[in-house]
């Protein structure tokens, strides 16, 4: 579990989080969304420690981030696992060296194990067949899928996505939201995925905070989402026209429940 309390971050005296406090459990899609520009991402880095917040705490099982010494931090980020927004994959490599690189240099097994420990990896994400390919050769679904497998590569305890589904068709999208609750409930991760996604949000996700403009607005459940009473929320969600529909036709439905007719006749 991942325990943030009062976390802020500013650049130049310009508030980016405010402020925010959140539980992040084990076995969960923990998803934080909202508009471009909100501080996702600048949360995220900041629990991962590529920023330092101005003020707040973050506690991993327990133990401060942000007292740790240099040691214990290395020891943390062996078991973390990052999808970078961009996949970023080493071109120079083909998909097996990138996902051996963390091995190469974490891991304490002989060339052969580490061998076998990236092709499970592979397997796991259904890309045995890109092995000896480079990245410039497979799509951006592959390269998506392919720095998954890297990032589980070390069997990491907590993994962070940058908007997975960035760039990506709709069909490509859902089998990355599924590869990432499926990892997540298989090694009992704590999964923390950044989005702006909806459609994500209600395939995948368990338990979701919404940030507006650096503020955490809103948190619950994918089911509380299309109920919830914050105006906000309801101005990013029901943004699309998909969504709207749901909504409309959860009402309607309601209506028809209460007034003693069928549901959507």
């Amino acid at each position: 579990m991942i325990e943030v309390k009062n976390l802020t971050k500013s650049f130049d005296g310009r508030i980016v989080i405010d402020d925010i406090s959140a539980n992040f459990k084990k076995g969960l899609v923990n998803m934080i969304i909202g508009r471009s520009g909100s501080g996702k991402t600048v949360f995220l880095k900041t629990l991962i420690g590529l920023l330092q917040p101005t003020k707040g705490e973050i506690y991993y099982k327990g133990q401060d981030f942000l007292k740790m010494r240099p040691r214990e931090v290395k020891k943390l980020r062996k078991d973390m696992g990052m999808l970078f927004q961009g996949s970023a994959l080493f071109d120079s490599k083909t998909v097996l060296e990138n996902v051996m690189f963390p091995l190469d240099m974490f891991s304490r097994k002989n060339r052969r194990e580490r061998r076998k420990r990236a092709e499970f990896c592979l397997e796991r994400v259904n890309l045995k067949e890109a092995h000896d390919l480079f990245p410039s050769e497979i799509s951006g679904g592959m390269m998506k899928r392919a720095a998954i497998a890297r990032a589980i590569a070390l069997n990491p305890q907590y993994m962070f996505y940058d908007e997975p589904n960035s760039g990506l068709d709709p069909k490509t999208s859902q089998v990355i939201d599924e590869l990432i609750s499926d990892i997540t409930k298989d090694f009992g991760m704590t999964t923390i995925v950044v989005t702006h996604d909806m459609n994500s949000v209600m395939n995948i996700g368990d338990h979701i905070i919404y940030i507006y403009e650096g503020k955490k607005e809103w948190e619950g459940s994918k089911d509380e989402i299309m109920d919830a009473d914050n105006e906000l929320l309801n101005e990013f969600v029901f943004a699309s026209d998909i969504f709207k529909k749901m909504k409309e036709t959860k009402e309607s439905d309601k209506m028809d429940i209460q007034s003693g007719t069928e549901p959507n006749k």
